[in-house]
């Protein structure tokens, strides 16, 4: 699916470096392939939900990487790939925060959590 063919998306894409929109899509595509999802660009960001709920967001699209938060139901401390994991006060969600530089950086962790994201965790 081309995301540029969305004119909200295209708004948030727009000006953004080659890298930054290389990282997007490559983001975008290798959770496609992991099951079906949509985009919903809302005023600050384009969240990720699976068909039944938001699953992630991608909160920055920086200059030369892009920032995305995953929310669950626990926190996973125990990984290499968040720079941070953090309770969302008052509640049981925990939102675990990936900064993606390199397309390299979509490893096998990563994918392991994007899984549990798209299996409704």
């Amino acid at each position: 699916m081309n995301h540029l063919d969305n004119p909200s998306i295209a708004g948030f894409l727009a000006g953004k470096s080659e890298h930054t929109l290389s990282l997007f899509h490559h983001f975008v595509t290798e959770f496609e392939d992991m099951g079906t999802l949509s985009l919903h660009p809302t005023k600050t960001m384009i969240a990720i939900d699976n068909g039944q709920k938001r699953i992630a967001w991608i909160t920055q699209l920086g200059k030369n990487f892009i920032h995305v938060v995953f929310p669950f139901k626990e926190p996973f401390y125990d990984n290499l790939c968040f720079q941070k994991v953090g309770q969302v006060p008052g509640s049981n969600q925990f939102n675990h925060h990936f900064r993606m530089l390199r397309k390299e950086d979509l490893n096998e962790e990563v994918r392991k959590f994007m899984r549990i994201a798209l299996d409704g965790q």
